[in-house]
Parts: structure tokens; C-alpha cells; sequence
């Protein structure tokens, strides 16, 4: 938290002073540096669903969705107390609502329910699609136009990574698909938004706010899912709870935000097309699932679009 308690001072600064345009003024290393720390967010979010497998070993998706909530709510509000940062403008609560009910609760609630039964390949079609969904949103809330060659390399990528995913599954839709899609339409708003308000704020108080907006109703819900579910506690169960609540819940979205603002939405999202190749790279280490041979072949075509949707213009 050392870094971004470094990075925290300059961005309320320029939060404080309208005059100062993010993108008149930006150094001539903050694209870069907003890539990479869109990248650190990818890459926290690819441990995301072998991390979830591993809770669902302890805990029942609802107690797992709720306490993870909470826990990342009290990180998120101790470093908000600590440094004593202000409350948010009113007209910024809708957009912290969008965020905390599309990353916070729908995102982790409809995954977790998924994951109950599918792989954490199959899931992986979630942030395969994501890019191009929150491209779409971006397009229609905040006004962003991408040229042509960017949606026909976001196009590209998205096909790749689906065309790989289903081909792990075997082409079947479940229950789980319509937990996965209806995940997908919630964070790519909250996604959106996110982006959007960290133009104006610090993007570890986006998440940080939407966290805290949360906990009257993940308190709750943790007490009752906790004594409907039972818990056995072993240790990837443990670990994978601690992961997902600092890790994902909080400290990804936290760099995931501050890139999108740097970067801006759609290219940001682009970064995602990686991530599913990643979560099977995890799988593999952390959950013994076995690759195709058509993984590396499809990482080399996303890797390419990737290169593609970060060269061309808006």
C-alpha cells in the first residue's frame, strides 16, 4: 500500500484544481505507466477464479461472496480513515453504486455461483468477452469513439479467446453460461464507471468508496449465509478468501482503475484479452487442470490484437 499511498497526493491534488485537464498535463510516461498498472490489474484479476475455487473448498458461494466483501470493505476503509480522506461529491454516489454493484457484489456473486460447477477454463469466457462488452459500454456512457481498426482488433481477440474457451468445454451451455454472461453485463458497468470516476478521484477510492457504500448490506448477508452454509476451514479455502478480498476485491481494482484513467477505457480493457489465458495458466499450477495444445497458439493470436487495439487511435 506504500505505493499508492505515494501516488494518492498528486491525484487529489489535480482532483482539487478542474483547470488542470488529466490529459494537457500528463507526463510523457503516464501512458506507459498506465499500462502497466492496467497489466497489475490483470494480472490480480487472473488468480480471481482458481482463487474462488479454492474459497468454495471452505465456504458456501454466498458466505464466500459476502465475507469477501466485507473484508476487502475493511481494508479499503482503513486506509480511507487513515488518511482521512473526505466523502465523495453527491454526484458521484450514483457511479459508486454502478461500480459496487457490478464489481463488488454481481460480478463475484454470479462467478462464484458459476464456479460451483464449471471449470475455471469455462469461466474464463467471462473476461474473454469482457473487453469488448466494456468497450460497448464505454462507447455509450462516456462517449469514447475507437477507430475502425481497433474494433476489428478487439473483434479478433474476443473470437480467439471464445472460440479457445468453448472449445475446452465442449460447446455446451449451462446454467453456469447464464451465471457467466449475466457477470459479464454487470462488471463491464461497473467496469465503465469505475474508469470514468477515476478520471475525477484517485482510482483506490473508487473501489475504496464502493466498498464502504456496500457494507450495510455485506454485513448482513455474511451473518445469514454463514449460518445457513457450513464452513470447513482448510487452507486453500483460507488463502483463497484472503486472495480474492485484498487481491481482487481491492488492490487489483485499485491499479485496474488508475490505468484505465491513464489509458482510457477501451485500451485498458484490451489488456483483459490476456487474462483468460492467464487464469489457465493458474489452473494448471494451483487446480491441476490440463492445457490444450491450442492454448499457446490462441495466447499468440491475443497477444497480437493486443499489440493491434493499443497502436490504434480513438
Amino acid at each position: 500500500m506504500g505505493t499508492e499511498n505515494s501516488a494518492t497526493a498528486p491525484s487529489s491534488i489535480a482532483v482539487t484544481t478542474p483547470a488542470t485537464p488529466s490529459t494537457a498535463t500528463a507526463p510523457a510516461g503516464t501512458p506507459l505507466r498506465g499500462t502497466l498498472q492496467a497489466a497489475l490489474g490483470v494480472a490480480a484479476f487472473s488468480l480471481t477464479f482458481p482463487a474462488t475455487a479454492w474459497g468454495l473448498e471452505s465456504f458456501g458461494a454466498w458466505s464466500l461472496v459476502a465475507v469477501r466483501s466485507v473484508l476487502a470493505a475493511l481494508i479499503a476503509g482503513s486506509c480511507l480513515l487513515a488518511l482521512r480522506v473526505p466523502l465523495p461529491a453527491r454526484r458521484h454516489w450514483a457511479g459508486l453504486a454502478v461500480v459496487a454493484g457490478g464489481v463488488v457484489f454481481g460480478f463475484p456473486l454470479f462467478t462464484t455461483l458459476a464456479l460451483q460447477t464449471s471449470t475455471t477454463a469455462h469461466a474464463a469466457v467471462v473476461v474473454g468477452l469482457l473487453p469488448l462488452t466494456t468497450a460497448l459500454f464505454s462507447a455509450l456512457r462516456v462517449g469514447t469513439r475507437p477507430s475502425r481498426t481497433f474494433w476489428t482488433a478487439a473483434l479478433a481477440g474476443a473470437a480467439a479467446v471464445v472460440a479457445f474457451t468453448v472449445q475446452q468445454s465442449g460447446g455446451a451451455l449451462t446454467t453456469a453460461d447464464l451465471y457467466l454472461f449475466a457477470a459479464l453485463l454487470v462488471c463491464a458497468a461497473g467496469y465503465t464507471e469505475g474508469g470514468r470516476l477515476a478520471r475525477v478521484m484517485p482510482g483506490w477510492q473508487v473501489i475504496g468508496w464502493a466498498l464502504v457504500l456496500c457494507l450495510p448490506l455485506s454485513v448482513p448477508a455474511a451473518a445469514v449465509a454463514l449460518s445457513y452454509e457450513p464452513v470447513h476451514l482448510t487452507w486453500h479455502g483460507v488463502t483463497g478468501l484472503l486472495w480474492v478480498a485484498a487481491g481482487s476485491q481491492f488492490l487489483g481494482l485499485v491499479v485496474w482503475y488508475r490505468g484505465m484513467a491513464a489509458i482510457g477505457i477501451p485500451k485498458a480493457s484490451q489488456l483483459q484479452l490476456a487474462q483468460p489465458l492467464l487464469t489457465l495458466v493458474w489452473s494448471v499450477l494451483l487446480l491441476g487442470e490440463h492445457l490444450t495444445v491450442a492454448a499457446p497458439l490462441t495466447a499468440a493470436a491475443v497477444l497480437v490484437c493486443i499489440a493491434v487495439t493499443q497502436r490504434a487511435r480513438g
